[in-house]
């Protein structure tokens, strides 16, 4: 028995790192996942290894940011499990610049994918929620729904080169507060998850510096100054950074029965780094 039998989730950006880490943890915990992520490859991957676990799961690929995703994605969750209960917007990358060298391409591409994309399927999956919990409360039951928006600590803390991400990021955590007050009558808890220095591809240091990756047809440099990543690890109390798995639990907890009375709230995971 999982804590999350006869759940369903859809879960961004899934196909690997934190997202992969996310689904896998829920399908071992008795929900059926629909694994979001850009490839088409990447999602098909999770779905496999969900279902030789034993677990349930299909593939919704595709970008977030296109205006037919949103209800794309919430209706394949409710054509192929009947229903929708955890809801985890986690999709997205850096794309950094200092202010005065910042593209409008850029700061527009950072809201799309992080609080924008978030905004649209959460309303996609209000009707279904909606009808859900009247039917619910009409046969005299309470069932608890679960969103977890994923934010960053630098949309609580500011960090330099990074206006278009903070500011979306910062985005998501009023977004999610706002959405605790409207659907706490659906018996939705909306909390938000705010990651420190996670160790992912977007974060690794580079042997040559040079590391990219392609989104959207954009080549976009990742990975973080080794120097950097040092210092970072001297700010952090817990003297690392954490693992995707690390992350991932931080998020699942929250879908928990356990967390039936937390609503509105923002958990930094960041190894006790606050600021």
């Amino acid at each position: 028995m999982g804590k999350l039998d006869g759940k369903t989730a859809i879960v961004t950006g899934a196909g690997r790192g934190i997202g992969r880490s996310i689904a896998l943890k829920l399908a071992a915990e008795g929900a059926a996942v629909v694994v979001n992520d850009l490839d088409t490859e990447p999602a098909h991957s999770v779905v496999i290894e969900i279902t030789e676990m034993g677990g349930t799961a299909v593939s919704c690929p595709g970008s977030v940011t296109e205006p037919e995703f949103a209800e794309r994605f919430v209706g394949l969750a409710t054509e192929q499990f009947g229903g929708l209960d955890i809801v985890i917007n986690n999709a997205g990358y850096t794309w950094d610049s200092v202010v005065q060298r910042m593209t409008d391409e850029q700061w527009d591409a950072m809201l799309d994918v992080h609080l924008k994309a978030p905004f649209r399927i959460l309303r996609a999956a209000q009707p279904v929620i909606s009808k859900l919990a009247k039917a619910e409360a009409a046969a005299g039951r309470r069932v608890h729904r679960k969103v977890v928006n994923i934010s960053s600590a630098t949309g609580l803390f500011g960090n330099a080169g990074q206006l278009n991400y903070s500011s979306a990021k910062a985005g998501v955590i009023g977004m999610t507060r706002t959405l605790a007050k409207e659907w706490g009558r659906y018996n939705v808890n909306v909390n938000a998850v705010a990651f420190g220095f996670i160790e992912t591809r977007l974060t690794e240091a580079p042997a040559d510096g040079n590391a990219t990756i392609e989104v959207e047809g954009r080549e976009i440099r990742v990975g973080v100054n080794p120097a950097l990543l040092d210092a970072m690890k001297m700010m952090i109390p817990l003297g690392r950074a954490g693992t995707p798995d690390e992350a991932a639990g931080s998020v699942v907890m929250l879908t928990y029965p356990e967390a039936d009375y937390v609503s509105g709230q923002v958990l930094v995971t960041g190894g006790g780094l606050a600021g």
